[in-house]
């Protein structure tokens, strides 16, 4: 399945829904307001929270963390710290699944990968709207999580321009 994103709209105070590929509302991502810190939350098409995206404090390298509706922290979204000749991003989760994510990620042209297999892809050549990328989940791979990363990424990426 492929989910549309507008970028760079995700500022504190903003909300976006992201799309299906067919137009049809999917998922919003709902800015919260007066937090110390940036704070999203992703919510299906019926309203229901899938995740919660906050922006970690006081950390060496910039990192976002995601709770599930409890408010459990699910994976933690960072920047490697060695990487020479491309940007790469990691994902650690709570139960010890680890993502990769690698690519131009500036010009949002990316995949996601766990244990050397692709499970998304982030490309803005799938569609002709400015300002826009897709986001092409793999079969089996839950959908909320790969956009909650695809945000993180999107968020933690303009804090770096």
């Amino acid at each position: 399945m492929k989910y549309v994103v507008r970028e760079r709209l995700f500022a504190v105070g903003d909300d976006y829904w992201i799309e299906s590929e067919d137009g049809e509302k999917a998922f919003l991502v709902d800015g919260k307001v007066l937090r110390l810190r940036d704070t999203f939350e992703l919510k299906d098409a019926a309203g229901q929270v899938v995740a919660v995206i906050k922006e970690k404090v006081l950390t060496v390298r910039d990192a976002m963390k995601i709770e599930n509706a409890e408010g459990d922290v699910v994976a933690t979204v960072r920047k490697k710290l060695f990487t020479p000749f491309r940007d790469k991003y990691h994902v650690e989760f709570e139960d010890g699944r680890e993502w990769e994510i690698h690519g131009d990620l500036i010009d949002k042209n990316f995949t996601v990968e766990q244990d050397g297999h692709e499970i998304a892809e982030v490309s803005r050549k799938w569609f002709t709207i400015r300002d826009a990328y897709g986001v092409k989940v793999a079969d089996g791979v839950e959908a909320g999580l790969v956009l909650a990363v695809a945000v993180c990424v999107d968020q933690l990426v303009s804090h770096n321009d």
